[in-house]
């Protein structure tokens, strides 16, 4: 499916960057999305969401060690295997006979793993808050969301992070190994003062910006990089954004907290040691792969850099006789960096409750691989995330073979400002909504985007503003079809396009229009539709055939174009009729045709 994602709207707007795709997201080119927003003269009112639940109890496989809370979270919910240092034709062969994976850095979930669960596998999660060791295309590609922990180890690696800081400023580690080996060299590690001195922090995420707080707290001027971080909140803390060059140009004491990408790794080379201040101390208890160590050894002879604290290395642990942690400018720790007893538990419990909620069929906060939101604009949303999908899966239902689904329109109608409405997660649900009833693919929120892309899909994204209250998020939902027949003539619109549109009403999401017809049905069991020539008895004889077959109607709604005219009648059922049934509503004179949609 092709997304061609370009984002534009013609009423004056901001987009929120709280609430945007981040440009990190793998996915993130598979939608080229439009954006045009219209007003309409009046609000119209609005959904429900059906977690969903596993008839089996899951297996987990916790490849690396995890706090003793998190693990009975598992184990109060699924087969936990506690299986460590396993290699990777161990981890492979295992794979297979698990629902869901559990690591911190150490285990590298790549291709193989996830070709090997033989699309069993459906959640990894990662205690902690990077994910370079999981290949997060491969995830995507095999329907497996990536979740993790990224606020419960936050103060703790910040407050390494200030550790090794002031530790490296005073030569403590140094100092102390020759107390311990007899010698008394107060001389030999005088140390630099941190008051007043300007520290550059390179990743101003949740991390970055806790060490920002505590250096502030001790009297040093603090300048921050970070393509992504929003100025606002930089200024909130006194922090001021800076480029990269301009960081490292001016900077007294480096603090990397970057996440390691292509883009990132060995961002500390030879070139940048050569731009920075002579006397420059570094600090990184982010990712080693983001310093060049070998260029770094340079720059610590060359005396460009003066000291440097490591928590990180590009190989852990490192070769015994590395040059680098050999080095007696250089004060070393073992990745230490989430090491307190309480981010220790806190990250096992907030993984646990991440995976058991995905494997629950829970919307994950904390999802990497998956459109994200806000954990308060998710609960908000989450009773539309029915009525998106299912407004996905009775449009596609009624297109009739021909060249397939290439062109979709989705329109959110709302009284919100354009930046205050997330659609990303309703947009991947009626893409899920469209695919599976014509695919043999299992599509989930986490692979709808490359499922679509494989299909060749456009989707486009319009909005409606409204006006009157923004209490709801959403008054409508309208899903188009382009270019494509119909098996159920009455559901092209006007303008030629298969249509339909939802709201809520009372929590449950229900079909309001159909083609250029209104109705009201609950999007509850199933649908029939009936196009009929508008007289007295209808709703009776079509009622009577179901019920003499057994079938009982949950919801029926008639929609008409003038009295005695044309009108759609819609059936909601909460069984699928046998075929004769069906045929026998066809066989009622005044009925036109007929289709039966399964929800």
């Amino acid at each position: 499916m092709a997304f061609t994602a370009s984002q534009s709207l013609r009423t004056p707007s901001v987009w929120n960057p709280s609430l945007s795709l981040s440009s990190k997201l793998p996915f993130s080119s598979a939608f080229s999305v439009s954006f045009q927003a219209r007003r309409s003269p009046a609000p119209r009112p609005l959904v429900v969401v059906v977690s969903a639940g596993l008839d089996a109890k899951p297996t987990i496989l916790v490849a690396e060690k995890l706090g003793e809370a998190g693990l009975k979270l598992l184990k109060d919910f699924a087969n936990v295997d506690c299986s460590y240092n396993l290699s990777p034709e161990e981890l492979c062969t295992k794979i297979s006979l698990c629902d869901a994976l559990i690591v911190r850095s150490a285990t590298k979930v790549n291709h193989e793993v996830f070709e090997s669960s033989g699309g069993r596998l459906k959640v990894v999660g990662r205690a902690g808050v990077g994910i370079d060791n999981v290949d997060l295309a491969a995830a995507t590609e095999h329907g497996c969301l990536v979740v993790n922990a990224p606020t419960a180890n936050t103060v703790a690696a910040a407050e390494h992070g200030i550790a090794l800081l002031a530790a490296m400023a005073r030569n403590v580690a140094q100092a102390d190994a020759s107390v311990k080996a007899g010698k008394w060299q107060r001389n030999k590690y005088v140390g630099v003062s941190l008051v007043g001195k300007t520290l550059a922090v390179m990743g101003f995420g949740k991390v970055g910006s806790e060490v920002a707080r505590r250096a502030k707290g001790l009297g040093m001027h603090v300048i921050a990089h970070d393509p992504y971080a929003p100025a606002d909140r930089a200024r909130a803390i006194g922090v001021e954004l800076v480029s990269f060059d301009e960081a490292i140009a001016t900077a007294d004491f480096i603090s990397l907290h970057m996440p390691l990408t292509p883009a990132t790794s060995k961002i500390l080379n030879d070139d940048t040691f050569a731009k920075m201040k002579k006397g420059v101390r570094i600090v990184n208890v982010a990712r080693g792969g983001v310093i060049d160590e070998d260029a770094l050894v340079r720059a610590l002879d060359a005396g460009i850099v003066a000291q440097a604290a490591l928590d990180v290395f590009t190989e852990e642990p490192p070769a015994k006789d590395s040059k680098l942690v050999q080095h007696e400018k250089v004060t070393a720790t073992p990745h230490l960096g989430a090491s307190t007893m309480e981010a220790q538990e806190g990250v096992a419990i907030e993984i646990a409750e991440a995976v058991v909620g995905a494997l629950r069929g829970e919307l994950a906060a904390t999802a990497v691989n998956a459109p994200m939101v806000p954990a308060e604009v998710l609960t908000e949303l989450k009773p539309f995330v029915d009525l998106a999908e299912k407004l996905g899966r009775l449009a596609v239902q009624l297109v009739a073979g021909g060249s397939g689904v290439k062109t979709v329109k989705v329109t959110y109608a709302s009284a919100r400002a354009p930046d205050d409405l997330d659609t990303r997660l309703l947009r991947a649900m009626i893409t899920k909504g469209l695919i599976e009833p014509i695919s043999s693919v299992f599509v989930n929120l986490v692979n709808a985007d490359f499922a679509a892309k494989q299909r060749g899909i456009r989707i486009t994204e319009e909005r409606v503003i409204l006006d009157g209250s923004p209490e709801n998020p959403l008054e409508f939902i309208q899903v188009q079809i382009a270019n494509v027949e119909s098996k159920f003539a009455s559901a092209i619109s006007d303008s030629g396009e298969i249509k339909v549109e939802g709201r809520v009403k009372d929590g449950v999401a229900h079909l309001t229009k159909v083609g250029s017809f209104d109705v009201d049905v609950s999007l509850e069991g199933s649908i029939i539709l009936c196009r009929q020539v508008d007289q007295p008895g209808m709703i009776g004889k079509v009622g009577s055939v179901l019920g003499q077959e057994n079938v009982n109607v949950s919801f029926m709604s008639v929609g008409r174009i003038a009295p005695r005219k044309q009108a759609v009648m819609a059936i909601g059922v909460d069984e699928q009729p046998r075929k004769d049934t069906l045929k026998k509503i066809g066989e009622i004179p005044a009925i036109e045709e007929f289709v039966f949609l399964k929800l």
